[in-house]
C-alpha cells in the first residue's frame, strides 16, 4: 500500500511501495546515480522523501532490470529452497545447463552470471516437491512473497487419515471444513484456504501464505499423514510437464 502521509520515508522503500524495483536494488541504483527526486539526482544511501515527491530512473537501471532472469524449477526431495543447511544443497545448485529443460524455446543462453543475485521467491520444503521460483528480479520476489500477496499458490497432498483406531478411514468432513477455515498455527488464525479431495488418497490446497511447513501442520492438526506434497502452481503459472530436476526461464509474457 503506498504511503500517503506528509512523514518523510527512505527513497529504496518509497520506490519498493510503487513497485519500481526492491530495496537492495533501489540502493544499488541510487548509489550509482540513476535516481533522480524531482528532477535532481539522488545519491546518497538513506535519504528520506515526502510521498507526494516524483521519482524517475534512468535509463540505465530500466536496461539492467529488463536483463534479469527469473527460473521456474520443478524442485526434487532433497533440497532446500535457499541457503545450504545441515548438509542439504540448495535448489540453485540444479541451475546450470545441463539441467535446463529441452522444450524451453525461449532464446535465451544460460551464462552463470545468472546465478547473481538469484534467490528463492517462496520456500518448499526439503521433503516437497513441485514448483519452486528463483528470481533476480526483486518486483517478482515481492509481488509473490511481500506482506498481503494476493498469489495463489496450489498443492497436491497425498495424505493418509490416521487417528486412533480410524487409521485408513475417510477424513470427516467436519475436519475438512476446518482446513478451509477455523484452523490456527503459532497463536494466528490462518487466512480461509480451498480444500477439497482431488481423488481418494489425495488432498488439493491452494494458499494464499505459506507458514513455515504450513500443509504439513495443518494435516497434522486433524489427523492426517502427509505422505507426499507438491506443489503444481504458482499464481498463473503451472509446473505442467516440466520434470524433476529440470528448469526453465520464465518468458516475457508469462505473469504470476
Amino acid at each position: 500500500m503506498n504511503n500517503l502521509s506528509n512523514e518523510p520515508l527512505r527513497l529504496s522503500k518509497r520506490m519498493s511501495e510503487l513497485g519500481l524495483c526492491s530495496r537492495r536494488e533501489a540502493d544499488e541504483w541510487i548509489s550509482r546515480g540513476w535516481v533522480r527526486v524531482d528532477g535532481r539526482v539522488i545519491s546518497e544511501l538513506g535519504t528520506k522523501i515526502l510521498a507526494s515527491q516524483k521519482i524517475t530512473i534512468e535509463r540505465q537501471a530500466a536496461a539492467e532490470q529488463s536483463k534479469r532472469v527469473t527460473v521456474l524449477i520443478n524442485k526434487p526431495v532433497g533440497y532446500v529452497s535457499g541457503q545450504a543447511e545441515n548438509g542439504y544443497e540448495p535448489a540453485i545448485c540444479l541451475v546450470k545447463s545441463e539441467n535446463r529443460w529441452e522444450e524451453d524455446k525461449l532464446p535465451l543462453q544460460f551464462h552463470p552470471t545468472q546465478l547473481r543475485s538469484l534467490v528463492a521467491a517462496g520456500r518448499l520444503d526439503i521433503d516437497s516437491t513441485g514448483l519452486l521460483v528463483l528470481t533476480q528480479d526483486g518486483r517478482i520476489a515481492k509481488h509473490l512473497i511481500g506482506q498481503n500477496s494476493p498469489v495463489e499458490k496450489e498443492y497436491l497432498v497425498r495424505v493418509q487419515y490416521n487417528r486412533g483406531d480410524s487409521k485408513g478411514e475417510r477424513l470427516p468432513d467436519a475436519d475438512l471444513k476446518r482446513l478451509n477455515h477455523g484452523l490456527s498455527l503459532d497463536g494466528k488464525q490462518l487466512l480461509p484456504a480451498k480444500v477439497r479431495w482431488q481423488n481418494e488418497d489425495q488432498l488439493n490446497f491452494i494458499l494464499k501464505e505459506g507458514k513455515k511447513r504450513q500443509i504439513r501442520r495443518m494435516c497434522e492438526a486433524v489427523g492426517l499423514t502427509v505422505l507426499g506434497l507438491k506443489r503444481v502452481r504458482i499464481g498463473r503459472i503451472k509446473l505442467g510437464n516440466l520434470p524433476e530436476g529440470k528448469w526453465r526461464y520464465l518468458s516475457e509474457i508469462e505473469m504470476f
